[in-house]
Formats: C-alpha cells, sequence, structure tokens
C-alpha cells in the first residue's frame, strides 16, 4: 500500500517543490500527473481539488506546499528524519 502520493500537473512549481522535499527527505512517493493521468485527475476531483499540488500522505490530503503540514502527515505515518 502506497503511502504518499503527489498529485501534480505540468508546469507546477510548487509541485516540483513538494516532490523535492519528500526526496529531500527520502520518502518514497507515487506521482499521479493530472495533466496527462485520467484517473489520478478524477481521483482527486472527488476528493474536492481542483488544482496542484496535493499529497496525500497516509490519510491526510494536503493541498499546496506547506513543510509544516508535509512534516506533521509524515510523522504520523512514521516518515520522520
Amino acid at each position: 500500500m502506497t503511502e504518499v502520493v503527489v498529485y501534480s500537473s505540468n508546469m507546477c512549481g510548487a509541485c516540483e517543490m513538494v516532490k523535492g522535499y519528500l526526496e529531500l527527505k527520502n520518502v518514497n512517493f507515487v506521482e499521479k500527473n493530472v495533466s496527462t493521468d485520467l484517473n489520478g485527475r478524477s481521483e482527486l476531483t472527488e476528493q474536492g481539488f481542483d488544482s496542484t499540488p496535493v499529497a496525500m500522505i497516509g490519510d491526510q490530503w494536503l493541498s499546496g506546499f506547506d513543510v509544516k503540514e508535509i512534516d506533521a502527515a509524515l510523522a504520523l505515518i512514521g516518515q520522520t528524519e
């Protein structure tokens, strides 16, 4: 079961920041680019989101790039440095 999914889109600077931050923390994640992945886009809109980035960490959905929110969600799934 994947615990971290990043919903991104083309030409999204904040998406690159989320992915880069997770990589920096050595967190494995699955990326779903909603510009090309129609299933990913459906998953995102079903959760009420219409823009990227959105990260699903464990059972938490986080919109945008907020280091404190990401760190708190990672801690809940045991992904701490």
